[in-house]
């Protein structure tokens, strides 16, 4: 078979395999969780078997510990954060209010002194807004609900998850082997390095961002509870997990906890604890940005933050909510593939223009 012939052939299963992944979409939330936990775990499952333990012990330990502790978290977090969720967005429309008695007369004098009359479209303009809010909240609500949380995606998770995972876990050298059996021999050492640099990449990003993730999500949930910030709890929560998406996180939860810290403390004037909420925030980026990202992920995603943003808007409108869980692991994966074409590019005759090899400054 000619090289054009193999290419073709791999183009089209590429094709096929991601038109299954979106007729499929709506039902591998608990596999596509499974493969992730399976990843994470992997490391702690390989020294378990160093230490002498067969692979099926060793995973069977890792896989029940790991989701002892997920249903003892749920058990203690769940009723908390439903009180608060349902208790923020009760009281989204009376935190706009007292934003607007407090905040709205310095926009109006600010508004004056450089010639705007905005008093009498103000007070309108805000209630619509907290309208909207809380419309968009609801919304939000149905759409996960409807998407991705919906009572049976639940049981599937809570039921399948751990067998997926377990059973990923378990076998996962053996697959590799049989997929390594698979590769066309001619190109089997090119193919092996590329899938290296893939799962080096996965690893940052599951194992390295997942638990940058946590980290942050610990501590702002903490930070913000001791401050006495209402619903600093899931707001905290809430701002950490998404901090996988560059700025995003640290920048919703500073917004959602300065409208909560200034209609509780701005009327009582204590701007010592309006200025403790959002120094949470400086110190967690500082922490995340100076600490937790060069110890845990280095260099190994090699993503740019606008690549990251794109490829989660891309994958939320083709595969939904499982688009937005695989986005950055399949644009990671992507990158190593395109950086090894351009390499390859940059030494060959399509590039040089000449037969000769590349000099010792070109790349290979």
């Amino acid at each position: 078979m000619t090289a054009g012939r193999q290419a073709t052939y791999w183009l089209v299963a590429l094709a096929v395999l991601i038109a299954l992944l979106w007729l499929l979409s709506s039902v591998l939330l608990p596999f596509v969780a499974g493969m992730a936990v399976a990843y994470f775990l992997d490391p702690a499952a390989d020294k378990l078997e160093d230490r002498g333990l067969s692979r099926g012990l060793a995973t069977t330990i890792v896989v029940v510990l790991f989701f002892i502790l997920m249903v003892l978290a749920g058990l203690l977090l769940v009723p908390i954060l439903h009180s608060q969720f349902s208790g923020f967005f009760e009281r989204l429309p009376g935190y706009i209010a007292a934003l607007r008695e407090t905040a709205l007369p310095f926009v109006i004098e600010l508004g004056a002194k450089i010639g705007i009359d905005i008093h009498a479209t103000a007070g309108d303009a805000v209630k619509d807004l907290a309208a909207d809010a809380v419309g968009f909240g609801f919304s939000l609500l149905r759409q996960a609900w409807s998407g991705g949380l919906a009572l049976f995606n639940i049981l599937s998770l809570l039921v399948i998850t751990p067998v997926v995972a377990f059973y990923l876990l378990r076998d996962f050298d053996h697959m590799i082997a049989a997929l390594d059996e698979w590769l066309p021999r001619q190109y089997a050492v090119t193919v092996r390095k590329v899938l290296a640099d893939i799962d080096e990449v996965m690893a940052g990003f599951i194992r390295g961002q997942g638990t940058v993730c946590l980290i942050l999500a610990s501590f702002y949930a903490l930070s913000l509870t001791l401050s006495g910030l209402e619903f600093g709890l899931i707001i905290g929560l809430f701002s950490g997990l998404v901090s996988f998406v560059p700025f995003v996180g640290a920048l919703l939860g500073l917004i959602l906890s300065m409208l909560t810290a200034l209609t509780q403390f701005l009327p009582n004037g204590e701007f010592g604890l309006i200025a403790i909420v959002a120094g949470v925030f400086v110190v967690g980026q500082v922490m995340e940005g100076y600490v937790l990202t060069p110890r845990l992920l280095g260099d190994r995603i090699g993503l740019h933050p606008v690549w990251v943003m794109f490829a989660l808007l891309a994958g939320g409108a083709l595969f939904g909510f499982v688009g937005v869980l695989i986005a950055v692991p399949a644009a990671a994966a992507l990158g190593v593939m395109v950086r090894f074409a351009l390499n390859h590019y940059l030494g060959s005759r399509l590039y040089l223009g000449r037969d000769e090899p590349p000099d010792s400054g070109a790349a290979t």
